[in-house]
């Protein structure tokens, strides 16, 4: 599969590289092509019938407007971003970036996936001591069937990926940021990730009736 990479800092990297060493063709799209495999960023958006989003959330919307609806039209969006104010709030705090993608680009199918956690984590499940988990957020099924694939392809296996439903659910996987800050900081490193552990057998509560205690 070919795959575009907006974006050539530790998450862009981490992924494209990865993705290479299972087979698919990357390039990388920066502002400032040069490196190898780097081309400008409408290049590899065009290049790619899958496309990663992979900067920063303050920036994502302004460089996505500047590849135009036209060149993303009809490919899976991959969003791994996450905004920062600069007292280190989150730049959505309301609608996701997620949702802002899939809402300014109605043709692309945006899945949100992969940003609660660190670079090396993304592409290495391996690195942390148990299973753990990654979610994906996305209204269109057949573009979570493709994220799917390519997160397999990272070493994530289907056990470990969870969907959480349409692409609104992508406020949550932003919102998780400000506790991996807070957990990366308990922790001294940011090499860790979450596991969701279901209940025991036979004593699950369904969503709609539980409650806090």
């Amino acid at each position: 599969m070919r795959i575009g990479i907006l974006g050539t800092g530790n998450v862009g990297r981490a992924v494209g590289e990865g993705w290479r060493d299972a087979g698919h063709e990357v390039v990388w799209g920066s502002r400032t092509p040069g490196a190898e495999r780097t081309v400008p960023v409408a290049d590899a958006a065009g290049f790619g019938e899958v496309v990663v989003n992979a900067t920063p959330g303050t920036a994502s919307m302004e460089l996505l407007r500047g590849v135009g609806g036209a060149a993303l039209a009809g490919k899976v969006l991959v969003d791994i971003g996450i905004g920062f104010t600069d007292d280190m709030g989150l730049s959505h705090p309301g609608v996701s970036l997620g949702e802002e993608i899939q809402q300014a680009f109605p043709e692309t199918a945006v899945v949100k996936t992969l940003c609660t956690m660190t670079a090396a984590v993304m592409r290495d499940p391996g690195l942390v001591a148990e299973r753990s988990t990654v979610f994906l957020s996305g209204d269109d099924d057949a573009a979570k069937r493709t994220t799917r694939a390519l997160l397999s392809d990272l070493g994530w296996p289907e056990s470990s990926q969870l969907d959480l439903g349409g692409i609104a659910t992508a406020r949550g996987q932003e919102h998780f940021a400000l506790l991996f800050l807070g957990v990366a900081g308990a922790l001294g490193t940011h090499t860790f990730n979450i596991r969701v552990v279901p209940p025991t057998a036979g004593t699950a509560t369904t969503a709609s009736t539980a409650t806090h205690e």
